[in-house]
């Protein structure tokens, strides 16, 4: 069930299932396990609320106990994890893509799809010496500072490039676009050139090219990337490459 303007409903936050979910975004990349006084001071939830629900996410093996009497999260989530690149049926298909856009540009390159206003990332391939990047696969990034987010909202329904607007322009680095008729000329831009920049916009000193892939529907299902110093990716060599890349995904899709 949609909205009238198409978009899925807003999730009741006092839902079990809402309260649950938070209390699964609270572990963060790095941490082996979690005391329920962190988790409180994550979530903001009280403790007798999230020690039942955590008690509940064992029982079905989403959550483990560590001897130590902290929470870290279960097999049961990397179970389910595994199978959504699968369930997308895009990774394995461009994977000989992402390879070969590596080697011809010695750069670190990304796959990602959209999931309403952020994008998350299905495959890195980083390259030696590379900067600190935060995106990792399985991470997620706001979609509107990324140009895998550009690339693929320039080619979406209206009502999600609205979303992203509603939700806030939020500033991850000093270069980050944040007025909205600006970003919606970035989009703009992309249908045009068929490419999106992203020039520090999530972080200073690095910068990236993406190109959309698009399905047998002509949906823009996903981007690719290349990542790297901003000096290393401004070149017509690796915007050519991108596009290269992108269309030979779109051919593998269309003829799987």
């Amino acid at each position: 069930m949609t909205s009238s303007e198409g978009r899925p409903p807003a999730a009741d936050p006092t839902s079990v299932l809402a309260r649950a979910s938070t209390l699964l975004g609270a572990f963060r990349p790095g941490d082996a396990s979690l005391r329920l006084a962190e988790i409180h001071r994550r979530t903001g939830m009280p403790k007798p609320t999230a020690h039942r629900l955590l008690g509940q996410l064992v029982a079905l093996g989403l959550v483990d106990r560590d001897d130590g009497g902290g929470y870290r999260l279960g097999m049961r989530l990397f179970e389910l994890g595994q199978l959504v690149p699968g369930q997308h049926g895009i990774e394995d298909r461009v994977a000989p893509v992402l390879s070969g856009l590596h080697a011809a540009t010695g750069l670190t390159v990304h796959l990602a799809v959209l999931d309403r206003t952020e994008v998350v990332y299905l495959h890195k391939v980083s390259a030696p010496g590379a900067p600190p990047l935060a995106s990792r696969v399985g991470g997620r990034l706001p979609a509107h500072p990324t140009a895998v987010g550009k690339a693929v909202l320039a080619h979406s329904p209206a009502p999600l490039t609205r979303a992203v607007l509603d939700g806030g322009l939020r500033r991850l680095s000093p270069r980050t676009v944040v007025a909205p008729t600006l970003f919606l000329g970035q989009l703009d831009a992309v249908r045009e050139h068929g490419y999106a920049r992203e020039d520090e916009e999530s972080a200073v000193g690095v910068s990236c090219v993406a190109a959309p892939i698009f399905d047998r529907g002509r949906r823009a299902v996903a981007a690719v990337s290349v990542t790297a110093r901003t000096h290393d990716v401004r070149s017509t060599a690796s915007v050519h490459a991108v596009r290269q890349a992108a269309a030979e995904a779109t051919r593998l899709l269309r003829a799987a």
